[in-house]
Formats: structure tokens, C-alpha cells, sequence
């Protein structure tokens, strides 16, 4: 089986879950597309251009198929993911290509569904679950010997914002048992994992009912300005008590969670108080806002408004000093005027976030805005718009970066950088790329000998110069996360 991720973290954990799936059923993993008799694409659906790149790479996989049709050799592809939920008929029937389609709920279903196409039929499993999560698959992971892993702790969205397509390719929201997270992480702790990131469409609204104990919370309470479409639900144990079991697995492994709701946050003060405490939960938050506008983010059905979601800001940033913030952001969605998008631009400057996530608005099926509202933004002012957020924020995002020249940052080595041989890159506790030179250096543990930094090392690095991507820095020493903890 040769395997393609295309789209977001939730789809690289899927292909390893689909591959731990496969691999229990006998099958063998190649990195080699030639080697191959099964391809897979893991698939996205988010936006147009995600799914344009998979059509793109369809075409160029028609070529192979044939030539290993005439030398006898089948090739048997199939598509998983979101992609395959959305458009099942057309991928089957378009260009007779594809031999199987696989929703996010059916990689149980893979070797049945490969069964089938090896006598020559289609297949497919495109149903959704209302309890699938895959909980008892631990993960293979396709980086072996890796520093850092996703976790996924639920499935699905009910938030059902107007222009999202999540909730109709991944179903209603369901977390797994608080048990099988913590078996899975502490399984990558034995690994040598240092750093793993908790993944869900919605991750602070994760409820475990799966004991008949946890069954009699309350329900949460939204703070003031913040809304939901559903009915908020009582019972289980909630994600604060997830984050503080798994932070304490390994005193040496960073957690990072993504992607939360902002209106899931203000009341539950514990999980921002967790993070200040905790020296291993990094102190950064993604905060998706979308738009500036609360005309918009209405239209958008959010949740909240932009007086809300600053007060939340000022609220985390009291909670958690020094805290690095991330956002998505949406340009030219339905009816938004310009006065909607001089909003956007000044709360990118109000917020100055660190990392941003920004896109042109793209209509998909299916979603609330297809059939109630207009794509009536013209795609030139759509980009100019888009354009126009990418240059603010990355001013801004200069100038958060900056204030971190002349202090050291405690740095996850990954590897070598990509632009040079000589130098080592990693990620500061905020999630910003730090790149330094791979030279000798001291351990902080005392020893005399003098050591290189390997992937997986914690290192202390003096920042020299900032860009809004990355910092660049001189190595200072080798360390540990707790050691670092004790001198901060």
C-alpha cells in the first residue's frame, strides 16, 4: 500500500489509523508509488483547491494504471477522507478510475472494501457513525522514530457554522474515552515522542460519557456574547480533566490541542489555569475568529461577536503571560462589504497574532451558506482582500516576533533545515520555527564533554533576528523541559 495526506492534522492521523487498520490485515507499507498495488489518498474537502490538487493527482495516476493494466499488473486505487464523503457517485463515475471510496467512519471497512476491487468491482462505505472513534486502533506512525505525534481525542462537529463543510464529511461530535487517550499517549512517551498535539474539530467541547459516573455533570455554562445553534449538553468528563491526566504522562512531553472554539473557552477557567501551571502544556492557543465583523461572524453563525471574542483575548493573555496566539481567518465570505473587512484588518492589528491561517472564501455544498446565503464577493476582491490580511498580519506577526530578540527560548529540535546542511531547526514553546547552527554545545546536566543536538533534544537557544515565520538564534545549551522549567 502506497499512501498520500492531503488537508489538515486530522487527516494524518486518519491515514495512520487507517494504516495500523491494514496493517493488522496483512498488508505491507511501500514509500515507493512503483512499488505499489494500492493507492490511497487521504483526502480533504475544506476548500476548491483542496480538492482540485486530488483530481490533479488522479490524472496523473490514470497514466500509471493504464501502463500497469497492460503489463498485468493491477493497480487499485482508492480514496478516503472527506473527499470521499462529499462526492462519492461523482468519484466513482467520473473517468472510472477510482476502486474504492472510504468515508472518515469506514477504515474499519478497508480490507473488505479492497476485497472487493481486487475481483474487479467498485466499492464503497461512505455511512457515518454516531460512535466511531476509532478508540481501540492505536496509530501506526508514518514518521518512525519521530519527535512529534497527533493524538486524536474526538470526531466530528456539531457547531455547524455556515460555511463549514466538517459536519456533513465527518458526522456529529463524539469523543473517545479519556482511557484509550492516555494508553495511547503513554505508548508514545515509551517511543521516545516528545512533543503530541490532542486533535478534534472542537476539542474544548470534549465530553467522555463512556462510564455511567461521568454521566451526571452539568452542563457547561457559555460566558456573556457567546452562543451555540445546539443545546449544550449535560454529562461527562470534560477537556480540562483530559489536558490535566495526559500533561501528567511525561514531565518530559510537550501537549499541545488543536483546534478549539472560542466560545467553548471563558468559563472554564481551569484549562487556561492549567496551562499557565502546567511546564509541559505549551503556552500558545488557537483562537479561530474568522472574521473582525460581528455582522459577518453572524452570517457566519459564530457565535459571538467581536466584542466577545476580544474580551476573551484580554482574558488569555491575563491567564497566561507571554501566550502565542493563532487564528483563521476568511476573506470575501457572503455579503461582506468592505467595511466588514477593514474590521478583519484591525483586529489583526488589535490582536497581533503569531501564526495565521488565511483563505479566500470558497461556497461548498451541502453547508448553510449554499442554500441560504450568496457567494456574491467578486473573486478579484476576494483576493485583494486575502492579500490584503496576509500583508497586515504579517506586520504584525514581525513585531510579536521581534519583541523575542536577545531572550532565549527553550526549542524542540525537529532536524536539519531545509534551506541549509549546517544549521538545525525546531519549534519554541509558542509554535514558531526557530532556526540556530548545528555546533557543539554544552549539556546543562553538567557533564564536560561537549554535545551536537539530535532530533528530540530540548536546547536553549539566544534569539538574534525575527521574521513573521520564523526566529533565528545562537545555541546556548542542551537542556531537559523540566530543568528549564525549575531556572524560568
Amino acid at each position: 500500500v502506497y499512501m498520500e495526506t492531503y488537508g489538515c492534522q486530522m487527516n494524518v492521523n486518519d491515514t495512520e489509523i487507517a494504516w495500523a487498520i491494514l496493517q493488522k490485515n496483512g498488508y505491507g507499507r511501500t514509500k515507493d508509488l512503483d512499488e505499489a498495488d494500492v493507492v490511497l489518498l487521504v483526502t480533504c474537502s475544506v476548500r476548491e483547491k483542496a480538492e482540485q490538487a486530488i483530481w490533479n493527482r488522479l490524472r496523473h495516476l490514470k497514466a500509471l494504471k493504464a501502463r500497469r493494466q497492460q503489463a498485468r499488473l493491477p493497480l487499485r486505487i482508492g480514496i478516503l477522507g472527506c473527499m470521499a464523503e462529499r462526492l462519492k457517485e461523482e468519484i466513482l463515475h467520473r473517468e472510472k478510475l477510482v476502486d474504492i471510496v472510504a468515508g472518515p467512519d469506514a477504515y474499519r471497512d478497508l480490507p473488505r472494501l479492497l476485497a472487493v476491487a481486487e475481483s474487479g468491482q467498485q466499492a464503497a462505505n461512505v455511512l457515518l457513525s454516531l460512535d466511531e472513534t476509532y478508540a481501540d486502533i492505536l496509530p501506526v506512525q508514518t514518521s518512525a522514530g519521530g519527535t512529534t505525534a497527533f493524538v486524536s481525542i474526538m470526531r466530528g462537529c456539531d457547531n455547524m457554522c455556515s460555511y463549514c463543510i466538517v459536519p456533513f464529511t465527518r458526522g456529529r461530535e463524539r469523543s473517545r474515552p479519556i482511557a484509550s487517550i492516555l494508553q495511547e499517549v503513554r505508548m508514545l512517551s515509551d517511543q521516545g515522542v516528545k512533543e503530541v498535539t490532542l486533535l478534534g474539530q472542537n476539542v474544548n467541547s470534549f465530553r467522555d460519557m463512556s462510564e455511567v459516573q461521568f454521566q451526571s455533570a452539568a452542563a457547561p455554562v457559555l460566558s456573556r456574547g457567546f452562543s451555540t445553534v445546539y443545546k449544550a449538553k449535560p454529562g461527562g468528563l470534560r477537556f480540562a480533566h483530559l489536558l490535566d491526566q495526559v500533561s501528567r504522562i511525561d514531565p518530559e512531553m510537550r501537549i499541545r490541542f488543536t483546534s478549539p472554539h472560542p466560545k467553548d473557552f471563558p468559563d472554564e477557567a481551569s484549562v487556561l489555569q492549567l496551562i499557565r501551571e502546567r511546564h509541559n502544556i505549551c503556552k500558545q492557543l488557537h483562537l479561530p475568529a474568522q472574521s473582525g465583523s460581528t455582522r459577518v461572524l453572524e452570517a457566519m453563525r459564530r457565535g459571538y461577536t467581536r466584542e466577545a471574542y476580544l474580551e476573551l483575548v484580554h482574558h488569555v493573555r491575563e491567564c497566561i503571560p507571554g501566550v502565542s496566539l493563532s487564528s483563521d481567518f476568511i476573506a470575501g465570505f457572503c455579503g461582506e462589504r468592505e467595511e466588514d473587512h477593514q474590521q478583519t484588518v484591525s483586529l489583526l492589528r488589535e490582536v497581533r497574532y503569531n501564526i495565521g491561517f488565511l483563505f479566500a472564501y470558497s461556497m461548498r455544498q451541502k453547508t448553510r451558506a449554499y442554500h441560504r446565503l450568496q457567494d456574491d464577493v467578486p473573486a478579484d476582491i476576494k483576493k485583494r482582500r486575502l492579500e490584503e490580511l496576509i500583508t497586515v498580519f504579517r506586520e504584525e506577526a514581525a513585531r510579536a516576533n521581534e519583541a523575542m530578540v536577545g531572550q532565549s527560548q527553550l526549542v524542540l529540535v525537529d532536524g536539519p533545515s531545509k534551506r541549509s546542511v549546517l544549521e538545525l531547526c525546531g519549534r519554541n514553546d509558542g509554535n514558531i520555527k526557530v532556526i540556530f547552527p548545528d555546533a557543539e554545545i554544552e549539556d546543562a546536566a553538567g557533564c564536560k564533554a561537549l554535545v551536537r543536538a539530535q532530533p528530540g533534544d530540548y536546547v536553549l537557544v539566544k534569539v538574534t533576528s525575527a521574521s513573521s515565520q520564523t526566529l533565528k538564534g545562537v545555541l546556548l545549551c542542551r537542556t531537559t523541559l523540566s530543568c528549564s522549567a525549575v531556572c524560568h
